[in-house]
């Protein structure tokens, strides 16, 4: 029996089993109520007091930062905000205590925009550097690519070896996040020289899908994240992927919100593992 008609199956056991019960035998119960989903659907979509707060602390150096608020854990800020009650959240070290005590356990499905950009040709780099001096070049790609994306309120999620995952939600970037994560993806490659005279300093390509996600806090108890999980995330990973240095891969809806910066970007359909339905897809090259 294939794996997905097992998880069907409501005799499945093993693995597949595990998916549905909890390790006391019983069915597991949705992690998210309704009241819990609402106000998580509120948080994401009218944004609260945070969209102001991102927009102040941003100025204020230094990294690492929370994930939503953006106020700074290091350096002279961090030692400032700590004061008031914006420090690391035991709960979640990637937002301040400030932020995670409003935020109620569980998340919400939302349309959103995802960016993802990667380094081509890390392996060949590493290969030819010291790893200390690898080290030392991603965390100026990781410097780059955060101060780039910040500017349009984008929630950092992730800095994965020589990729960065970033997410656009309307309650932090405005009404237009499809639209801010296409210019993000810009302002990104502008960040590492492409588009000057200048010959960019590392070779980067970005993929940006738009599409429903559920936004929230993921995990087991005592380890959880703020992320984004759903079809909308795995595809824009995969766009990333056929990126050439330089290249921002869109995704058609957010390519119709940058259409009158980019009037002339062909139109492709291509194929992507994963999917089975071919994908519109346009391609803005910076050079």
């Amino acid at each position: 029996m294939p794996p997905r008609d097992r998880l069907l199956n409501p005799e499945a056991t093993g693995a597949a089993r595990s998916l549905l019960y909890s390790d006391k035998g019983g069915p597991m119960s949705n992690p998210t109520s309704p009241e819990l989903e609402a106000k998580w659907r509120s948080l994401l979509l009218e944004g609260h007091t945070l969209r102001w707060l991102h927009a102040f602390f941003r100025h204020m150096p230094s990294e690492p930062r929370c994930k939503l608020c953006y106020n700074p854990f290091g350096g002279v800020g961090g030692k400032v905000v700590g004061l008031f009650g914006f420090s690391p959240s035991p709960k979640n070290p990637n937002v301040c205590s400030a932020c995670c005590d409003r935020l109620p356990p569980g998340g919400a499905e939302i349309d959103i925009a995802v960016l993802f950009a990667d380094v081509r040709g890390s392996t060949r780099l590493a290969e030819r550097m010291t790893a200390k001096e690898f080290a030392e070049l991603m965390n100026r790609f990781y410097l780059a690519a955060t101060r780039a994306l910040v500017k349009h309120d984008a929630i950092i999620d992730k800095l994965i070896g020589d990729e960065v995952m970033a997410l656009f939600i309307p309650g932090i970037a405005g009404k237009q996040y499809r639209c801010r994560a296409a210019r993000a993806a810009t302002d990104l490659l502008e960040a590492f020289g492409y588009g000057s005279e200048s010959e960019p300093w590392l070779d980067v390509g970005v993929g940006v899908h738009a599409g429903p996600a559920y936004v929230g806090n993921v995990g087991a108890d005592g380890m959880v994240d703020l992320t984004a999980l759903g079809d909308a995330v795995n595809t824009a990973a995969r766009l990333q992927g056929l990126a050439k240095g330089g290249e921002a891969v869109l995704g058609e809806s957010v390519y119709a919100e940058v259409r009158d910066r980019h009037p002339d970007l062909p139109r492709q359909e291509v194929t992507v593992t994963g999917k089975t339905e071919p994908l519109a897809i346009r391609t803005l090259r910076l050079t």
